[in-house]
C-alpha cells in the first residue's frame, strides 16, 4: 500500500468512532428537542393555558440558544470540545432533573425555567459537536455526513412522541377539555394534578441516562480538535471575533436563513398536533393527535435519507438548498389554499385531513436546510470558524419567536371567526398562519441561488 493510500485509510478510521459518537449524541439532541410537540397540548390542559400561551414551550426552549450561544463559545474556550459535549450532556440532565419539582406543583414557570436549562445544554453541546462535523471529513461531503446525524436526530424525534404518549399520554381522553369542564373545582385540581405527575418518572429516567452518556463521552477517544489552526484568532476580544465574523456576509446571510429555516422546522413539527386537534384528528385511541409530529419526523429521515444518496455524487449542496426552497413555497401555498375537510384513509384514523398530510411533508423540505447552510456559512471563514458556529447557533431564535406568532395568529383568527359565527365556514387561524413561513423559504431560496456566494458587503 502506497504511502497516499495509507494516509487516506487511516484518515477514514480516525473518522469512524468520531462519527459513532456523533450519532448517538444527535439522537439524544433530537428526542429532547422534539418531546416539545406533544408537550404544547399537554401543558395547555394541565396547566389550564390558553393556546398562544402553550407556544411558550418552545419559546422558553429555543430562546437558550439565542441567549447562550456566544457564551457557549467562551465556555468552549475554556474547557475544550470534547468536555464542552460532556457539560452539555450534564446540563441537558440538569434541566430533566427539574420537572420533577415543576410537575409537583404543575406550575408552568418552573416547566419552563426546565426547558430553558436544556435548551442551554443543547446550546453548548450543539456548539460543541457541529464543527467536528465538518472537520472529520472533507468539506465538500460535509453535507451527507450532517445528514446521516440528521437520520438519527429526527428517528429520536419519530419516537420521541410516540413513547410520550405511550408512556404518558395514553389516558390523554380521559382528560379532554369537556371533562375537564364539568368536574368540580377539588375534583379539578386533582385531576390536573393527577396530569402533570405522569411526566416526573420518564424526564427522570431520561436524565440518569443522559448523565452516563456524559460520562461516556468523557471517557471516550474523540479527539480534540483545534479550528485555530486555520488562521489564530485566540488573541482577539470576543468582541472583536463577532465583529470581525459579522463582515463575512455569507455567515451573516446563513445566519438569517438559519434562523428562517428553524422558524418553519420548529412550526413543522410543534403546530402539527394542534393543528390537528383543532381539525378532530383523534384517531380510535382518542389521542391521534399527539402523534402527529411523528409524521414530520418521518418526512425528514426521507429528506436525509435522499441527501447521504445523492450528496455530493449526485446533487450539489447548494441544488438541494434550492430544491428545499421551491418546495417548501409550493407546500406553504396548498397548505393555505386546499380545503380541511379532503380526506384521506388512513389505519387508526378514518378520516385524515390531506392539509396534514402537507404540513408534515414540510419535513421534507425542511430536512436538507441545517446541512447545506451550515457548511456554506462557515466556508472561508478560518479561524472565525469557532465565533461562526456560535453566531449560527444564535440563529436558532427563529425557533422561539415564530411559534408564538404563529399562536397569536392562531387564536385572534378563531376568535374574529366564532365571533362572526363563520367557525366551520371560514378556514381556521391554525391554517392560515402558516402563510408566514413563505418568506422562510422564499430566503433559503435565495441563499442557495445567491446569498451564500458573497464574501464583502
Amino acid at each position: 500500500m502506497s504511502k497516499i493510500e495509507t494516509a487516506i485509510h487511516i484518515e477514514k478510521r480516525s473518522s469512524i468512532i468520531p462519527m459513532i459518537i456523533l450519532t448517538a449524541l444527535f439522537f439524544i439532541l433530537g428526542f429532547v428537542t422534539w418531546l416539545n410537540g406533544p408537550l404544547i397540548p399537554f401543558f395547555e390542559l394541565a396547566c389550564e393555558l390558553s393556546s398562544s400561551q402553550a407556544y411558550f414551550v418552545t419559546f422558553a426552549f429555543y430562546i437558550a440558544y439565542f441567549v447562550m450561544a456566544v457564551p457557549s463559545s467562551w465556555v468552549i474556550e475554556k474547557v475544550g470540545y470534547k468536555n464542552g459535549i460532556s457539560l452539555g450532556l450534564l446540563i441537558i440532565a440538569a434541566g430533566a432533573f427539574m420537572f420533577y419539582p415543576a410537575a409537583e406543583s404543575r406550575t408552568f414557570l418552573l416547566f419552563l425555567i426546565a426547558l430553558f436549562v436544556m435548551g442551554t445544554g443543547l446550546a453548548i453541546l450543539q456548539t460543541a459537536s457541529n464543527p467536528y462535523v465538518v472537520v472529520i471529513g472533507p468539506r465538500e461531503s460535509a453535507a451527507a455526513r450532517i445528514s446521516v446525524l440528521g437520520i438519527a436526530n429526527k428517528l429520536a424525534g419519530f419516537v420521541a412522541p410516540l413513547l410520550l404518549t405511550a408512556l404518558v399520554l395514553s389516558n390523554m381522553q380521559e382528560f379532554t377539555a369537556d371533562k375537564i369542564a364539568v368536574l368540580d373545582a377539588v375534583s379539578k385540581t386533582n385531576a390536573l394534578n393527577s396530569l402533570a405527575l405522569q411526566l416526573q418518572r420518564p424526564y427522570l429516567y431520561m436524565g440518569l441516562i443522559i448523565m452516563v452518556l456524559a460520562l461516556l463521552v468523557k471517557l471516550s477517544p474523540l479527539p480534540e480538535i483545534d479550528l485555530d489552526e486555520e488562521g489564530n484568532v485566540a488573541h482577539l476580544s470576543i468582541f472583536k471575533q463577532i465583529r470581525n465574523a459579522f463582515r463575512r456576509p455569507q455567515l451573516v446571510l446563513g445566519v438569517i436563513t438559519l434562523m428562517l429555516y428553524l422558524a418553519a422546522e420548529v412550526l413543522a413539527g410543534d403546530s402539527i398536533g394542534g393543528f390537528g386537534k383543532q381539525l378532530g384528528v383523534y384517531g380510535v385511541e382518542g389521542n391521534f393527535y399527539l402523534k402527529l409530529t411523528s409524521f414530520t419526523m418521518s418526512a425528514m429521515v426521507v429528506g436525509y435519507i435522499l441527501g447521504i444518496t445523492l450528496i455530493p455524487k449526485y446533487l450539489s449542496q447548494v441544488t438541494a438548498l434550492k430544491g428545499s426552497g421551491v418546495l417548501g413555497v409550493i407546500l406553504v401555498l396548498a397548505i393555505v389554499l386546499i380545503s380541511p375537510k379532503i380526506m384521506i384513509q388512513l389505519p387508526g384514523i378514518p378520516n385524515l385531513p390531506v392539509v396534514i398530510l402537507l404540513v408534515a411533508l414540510l419535513g421534507l423540505a425542511n430536512a436538507l436546510c441545517w446541512p447545506a447552510i451550515w457548511p456554506m456559512a462557515l466556508e472561508d471563514l478560518g479561524g472565525y470558524t469557532k465565533i461562526g458556529s456560535a453566531i449560527l447557533i444564535m440563529g436558532i431564535i427563529g425557533g422561539a419567536i415564530f411559534p408564538l406568532f404563529y399562536g397569536m395568529i392562531t387564536e385572534n383568527i378563531n376568535a374574529a371567526n366564532t365571533a362572526n359565527g363563520t367557525v366551520g365556514v371560514s378556514k381556521s387561524g391554525n391554517q392560515i398562519a402558516y402563510l408566514m413561513l413563505l418568506p422562510s423559504y422564499l430566503m433559503i431560496l435565495f441563499y442557495a441561488v445567491k446569498g451564500h456566494k458573497y464574501r464583502k458587503w
